[in-house]
């Protein structure tokens, strides 16, 4: 079993905006080691559509067995139309599904949180998103993402049949809910299950699953059971009602792209992938901003980072046990912010517009 480096971050920039906003984590990367505060070892690679382009895969084996070796994978964005017509089995995105699965990434933490600098950017009103702050635990290994059987078959008649299969184990439930309660422990103390439990007998069993480790371990954190559908009207509606949601694969995908629209920009929000705790008490983790590759904007400079800078200062945190540097990072974004700075998908009038490389520069200048 290939050993992870305690200290190595993968930098893997990927297609479109991606290089772009990564650029800006390495300069905090490098002036944290410049510093001499810490002490990474980092490497970078291709994965996704330019490794396609040069490699003809997504992700060749040296850079999986990289990511292996890595305590903390930094992604970019990966994939956009030049790649549409590619064969599925080699877009850029099954790269990043690999990359999930086989580092048994199983817990995806998105927060949702609304600056307050920022309150106007969102499209709901003032008063139902100013002070907002949501976690939402995805499942990521596990249902109809990767579930068999699969695929497109022809049938009689001369249709044809397109097959996904939506399947849990108890295990799988099990150990997502457990990041979520204990998440929640350290926050606001109140979980929030969404399943489909009225329509799938997986959602069923999600539902008696969380149950039970709730009323086995985890009595004192507050328990809600809501149906998807439901949570996608209530974050509308009500979103601060909310404080960690812990919900499956598809469902996570959709309810965690929805309420980062609350906050105003995709631009803001990062994530974090983590995988279970070896035996060393060590585990590999991916971080990543939630925005897409926009090669609509790439190569103008105006692509917002900091999305990528708080996966960074996510990793910190949860990756690298560095919590006063992580809230330090935070607290330099929401002061660049507070100054007036804005990119150009979060321009408001009387703010100064920045690029992309400027907007790093300013967020590194209030570390200084």
């Amino acid at each position: 079993m290939i050993k992870i480096k305690k200290r190595k971050i993968l930098l893997l920039p990927g297609d479109g905006i991606g290089p772009e906003v990564m650029a800006e984590v390495k300069k905090i990367i490098n002036w944290y080691n410049y510093k001499k505060f810490l002490d990474f070892e980092t490497d970078e690679d291709l994965v996704g559509g330019c490794s396609y382009d040069k490699h003809g895969t997504p992700l060749t084996d040296e850079v999986f067995f990289k990511a292996l070796e890595s305590a903390v994978v930094m992604l970019g964005a990966v994939g956009g139309p030049k790649w549409d017509t590619v064969e599925f089995a080699k877009r850029p995105e099954r790269a990043l599904l690999k990359l999930r699965k086989e580092l048994k990434l199983f817990a995806n933490l998105r927060p949702a949180i609304c600056f307050k600098q920022l309150v106007d950017a969102s499209t709901l009103k003032p008063e139902i998103v100013s002070g907002l702050d949501i976690m939402i635990v995805r499942e990521l290994t596990g249902g109809i993402y990767f579930g068999e059987p699969r695929g497109i078959k022809p049938i009689e008649n001369g249709e044809r049949r397109g097959t996904n299969t939506h399947t849990y184990t108890s295990s799988e439930i099990i150990r997502v809910a457990r990041i979520a309660f204990d998440l929640a422990k350290k926050r606001s103390n109140k979980v929030t299950s969404c399943e489909k439990s009225n329509v799938m007998e997986a959602g069923q069993l999600w539902r008696e699953e969380v149950q039970l480790l709730h009323e086995k371990e985890y009595k004192e954190v507050e328990l809600n059971h809501m149906l998807a559908d439901n949570c996608a009207m209530q974050l509308l509606r009500n979103p601060k009602q909310f404080d960690v949601i812990v919900t499956d694969n598809l469902f996570g995908d959709i309810l965690s792209d929805q309420a980062s629209m609350l906050t105003g920009s995709l631009g803001l929000l990062p994530s974090a992938s983590l995988g279970a705790k070896n035996k060393e008490g060590e585990m590999r983790a991916m971080y990543e901003p939630i925005h897409g590759s926009a090669p609509d904007i790439t190569g103008k400079g105006i692509a917002n980072p900091i999305a990528s800078i708080l996966s960074f200062a996510m990793a910190l945190k949860y990756s690298f046990n560095h919590d006063k540097e992580a809230e330090n990072l935070e607290k330099a974004v929401q002061a660049v912010l507070e100054d007036g700075f804005r990119t150009k998908d979060i321009m408001s009038k009387g703010m100064k517009e920045v690029s992309t490389s400027q907007m790093g520069d300013a967020i590194i200048s209030k570390l200084k």
